[in-house]
């Protein structure tokens, strides 16, 4: 039950096959990134549970079965999470666990359990109908799915709703026959989806077909902004998905699609408004904008939900806070529970294609952000840097987005050296440099 990164060019024939057999009520095999755990899980619709398929499940999985649902139906069920503050590496959204109330002997059983995993999947069920704790663990998919979390999780539940079955699924993990007490492997995942005649898809897959076939974002806005780098048209979006506002700003016409000079800009209300110092936006943004405006044609797309590369604008403060106190801006977001980036780009990249952007020129400093849309289906035929001047408040910022986030900044040292020695005041504890300012930003 782990995350995949999202891919292009799915399978789709495998797809539909797939989707198919869920409505059939039969099994398929998920797996997740080859990069990552490259373990794959066997799920099936919670509405089809039945005791062989439980059975069968229990006999090639480690037997650890649970059940996504969505937010909506754990909340009519009374379904909360099993502990007050999720600590898994994986963010699994782990609820209490249950048993039917009626119809059901020890809870056990694959009968027994067959019976609480279609009552989960009822949606004339109330939370009176079951007990808690209890031998089935019911799990919270995130809203928008896969494309929200490209988790198992949230695949089983995409998986029933796309066959028509009411969203909840039955999920674990495959366990090898070959090493014993370990996890099976894609190869070993392969022979298995041919012994028994599954379907064998991937998460990323599963992303990139409803990327292809769905449309998750409305453009509701449209009007000029004079800028003092000249004219942009703002379009206004609407995400399906969460009900954020995003705005691309337009220079020129754009329209055949090709090479387009791009800056996917992720909102800063500290850097971008109040002109703080401790991070890089507020200059990355209007760079941006002039060199849209200097290359005659191009789009700065203002993700808003973005903040603090996603943990949101609290969160930052808070980081901000334990930056003060020594951690660079990774360990802070660390020490909340947060990720060090979570941002996602899936509904950036269908904002660029509604403009008809089909290849382009990226603007940014940060190679993951240019992964992140190409694993969306566009095209990127190259990246331009944004020359950074750091300041002595976020010298150690951006130190550490190079040295620890991939960042292609170059060599910081003796521009910051200079940053440094034209600042009164005094340094910080081990390295010469002031520690005051850093921001969990973004490039």
């Amino acid at each position: 039950m782990s995350e995949g990164r999202p891919g292009s060019g799915p399978d789709v024939a495998m797809i539909e096959r797939a989707i198919a057999d869920i409505a059939a009520g039969r099994p398929v095999i998920v797996v997740d990134d080859e990069d990552r755990e490259n373990e794959g899980d066997l799920i099936f619709a919670a509405a089809k549970a039945t005791p062989e398929l439980v059975a069968f499940m229990v006999r090639h999985t480690s037997g650890y079965l649970c059940v996504p649902l969505t937010e909506q139906d754990c909340a009519r069920l009374d379904l909360p999470p099993m502990y007050h503050s999720n600590q898994d590496r994986r963010g699994t959204a782990y609820a209490v666990t249950v048993d039917a109330k009626d119809g059901v002997t020890t809870g056990i059983s694959a009968a027994d359990r067959s019976h609480t995993i279609r009552l989960l999947a009822d949606p004339e069920a109330t939370a009176s109908d079951l007990l808690r704790p209890g031998h089935v663990v019911p799990l919270r998919a995130k809203e928008g799915g896969v494309l929200r979390r490209p988790g198992h999780t949230e695949a089983a539940v995409d998986l029933a709703r796309l066959a028509g079955l009411h969203p909840a699924g039955v999920l674990c993990e495959i366990v090898s026959q070959k090493d014993e007490g370990e996890m099976a492997r894609r190869e070993e995942l392969e022979v298995f989806a041919a012994e028994h005649d599954l379907a064998l898809i991937s998460i990323a897959d599963l992303v990139a077909y409803r990327r292809r076939f769905e449309k998750q974002v409305e453009r509701v806005a449209e009007a000029r902004i004079p800028t003092p780098h000249g004219n942009f048209r703002a379009y206004g979006y609407d995400s399906t998905l969460d009900g954020i506002e995003h705005i691309a700003l337009v220079f020129g016409e754009v329209g055949d699609g090709e090479d387009v000079l791009v800056r996917v800009h992720s909102e800063c209300l500290t850097g971008d408004v109040f002109g703080s110092l401790r991070c890089d936006c507020g200059p990355q943004l209007d760079a941006a904008l002039a060199a849209v405006a200097a290359e005659g044609r191009g789009v700065v797309l203002y993700m808003r939900g973005h903040e603090g590369r996603g943990i949101g604008l609290i969160h930052k403060l808070q980081a901000y806070q334990l930056q003060d106190a020594g951690a660079d801006t990774v360990d802070a977001n660390l020490a909340l529970g947060l990720p060090a980036d979570a941002r996602d780009y899936g509904t950036g990249a269908q904002i660029l294609v509604d403009l008809g952007v089909r290849s382009m020129r990226l603007l940014t400093n940060n190679p993951e952000k240019r992964i992140g849309l190409e694993g969306y289906g566009l095209r990127v035929t190259g990246r331009t840097a944004l020359p950074i001047r750091p300041n002595p408040e976020n010298l150690r910022y951006l130190r550490t987005k190079r040295d620890r986030m991939g960042h292609e900044l170059g060599d910081l040292g003796e521009i910051g050296r200079r940053a440094h020695d034209g600042r009164a005041g005094g340094t910080d504890r081990a390295d010469g440099v002031d520690h005051s300012g850093e921001a969990g930003a973004k490039s």
